[in-house]
């Protein structure tokens, strides 16, 4: 009876939402998916399903695909994301063998009849997705679920307890909860799930080096560090930076930041007239509105996607937008400054562990509450700043560009604090191959 209520709920939902859906574009030709429209000539032969809901769960994904393909050189794979950008970062690492597809509607009709064409032998859920007909479905089937990475935000928890009667039932039916920290462990418990089934087995977004081809080899050198070098020098090129000039770089910025990280390079060129801004608003739709604002503030707008950027005299002072994909990791490698977006409005922030590992000095505002444990332990080790409006980035950039020394303590510390905290990955897989075992 509560599943029938929920599916009617679920439907109004998506009725009461289509105008929405209409008009912010977000029909797409994989929508089909979504309604369990999948291909029918479909063979994958029990397969690993791995769900990444978007962005962030998209790439630790890539780290546990690489690992379990590994273990499991064989098994072929089922990546599934909502967004479209979780999608196309799939897509960059998937294999031919493997089907990537978007996670159906969580109507008990629909999650049905999607299971048993996958056929998955394991379904593994990035971070806390709770989608009760999913699992409750796979659950049936005799489809073991894992939650990997998992983490339950202070919103989260909150809206949780609420409903937790409600909830208890269907967190039950996970097989083991592989969660980041004991804090999530804990309000886990308090929700109603069984303490065997909790293991702490860290966050895997410290296993930074597993998925990028272009990340920097250890101080003593290593195989991938001439790759690194040369991806260097080709993003300073394609900026058309000089030796003698430094680049900022604002990450994943939301509206209400750009405007204020804009009036505080333009205070700092005073002081560092060779200072570069680069800014990469966290959703690519609001590049017009960004470039709109640089304009506004006198300066000349260059967009990444544009390919007349080596044409560009340094002397005009460009602010570049990021609109592209995937290439935001490029950027914090030549970065000599990095601000996390997401942070100074209430949008809870973002990872700050990808500038963290080439060794960047990192700047975020007072809302990283999507990130708290990893914000304080960097705060507690002094490898990462906090900023509370325009003012304490002002003061903490001006700071730091004038005392080389201390910048570069707090690049090293960051980075050691992100060597010292890896291995999750691995824990993760030694705990799925358990059930991967019995598919």
């Amino acid at each position: 009876m509560m599943f029938l209520l929920y599916d009617l709920i679920f439907i109004i939902f998506v009725i009461v939402y289509l105008p929405y859906f209409l008009l912010r574009k977000k029909f797409h030709r994989g929508f089909v998916q979504r309604l369990g429209v999948l291909p029918t000539s479909l063979e994958l032969d029990r397969p690993i399903w791995i769900h990444a809901v978007s962005v962030g769960e998209a790439k630790a994904a890539e780290i546990l695909v690489k690992q379990l393909r590994q273990v499991y050189p064989k098994k072929k794979f089922i990546l599934s994301t909502v967004t479209t950008t979780g999608n196309k970062i799939v897509h960059s690492f998937r294999s031919q063998d493997d089907f990537v597809f978007y996670l159906p509607l969580d109507l008990s009709f629909i999650t049905k009849g999607t299971i048993r064409r996958l056929r998955p032998c394991v379904c593994i859920i990035m971070e806390t997705e709770i989608w009760p007909n999913l699992i409750t479905q796979l659950n049936k089937m005799g489809v073991p679920v894992i939650l990997v990475n998992a983490r339950i935000s202070d919103r989260s928890f909150l809206g949780y307890r609420m409903i937790k009667p409600l909830l208890k039932p269907i967190l039950n039916k996970i097989n083991i909860f592989c969660v980041q920290s004991e804090r999530d462990a804990q309000r886990l418990s308090v929700l109603g799930v069984s303490s065997n089934k909790l293991q702490i087995t860290g966050n895997m977004k410290f296993d930074f080096k597993d998925y990028t081809p272009a990340c920097p080899a250890s101080p003593a050198g290593g195989r991938q560090a001439g790759i690194f070098e040369r991806d260097s020098t080709d993003y300073k090129l394609k900026l058309g930076l000089e030796s003698e000039e430094k680049l900022f770089v604002a990450g994943s910025t939301h509206q209400g930041e750009e405007e204020i990280i804009l009036k505080t390079y333009k205070k700092l060129l005073d002081d560092f007239p060779n200072l570069r801004l680069l800014i990469a608003p966290r959703h690519l739709e609001r590049s017009a509105k960004v470039e709109k604002l640089i304009r506004k503030y006198g300066f000349l707008c260059i967009r990444f996607s544009q390919s007349n950027l080596l044409s560009i005299s340094p002397s005009s002072r460009p602010v570049f937008i990021l609109d592209t994909i995937g290439q935001l990791l490029s950027f914090f490698a030549i970065a000599d400054i990095v601000f996390v977006g997401g942070s100074l409005v209430k949008r809870g922030g973002h990872n700050i562990l990808e500038p963290a590992y080439f060794s960047k000095p990192i700047l975020f505002g007072p809302y990283m509450f999507n990130f708290r444990d990893i914000g304080d332990l960097f705060l507690a080790e002094g490898a990462a700043r906090m900023v509370c409006g325009q003012t304490g980035l002002l003061e903490e950039i001006r700071f730091l560009l004038s005392n080389p020394s201390e910048l570069k303590a707090m690049s090293n510390r960051a980075r050691q604090l992100v060597l010292d905290n890896q291995g999750a990955t691995e824990r993760n897989v030694q705990r799925i191959s358990l059930f991967i075992g019995h598919g």
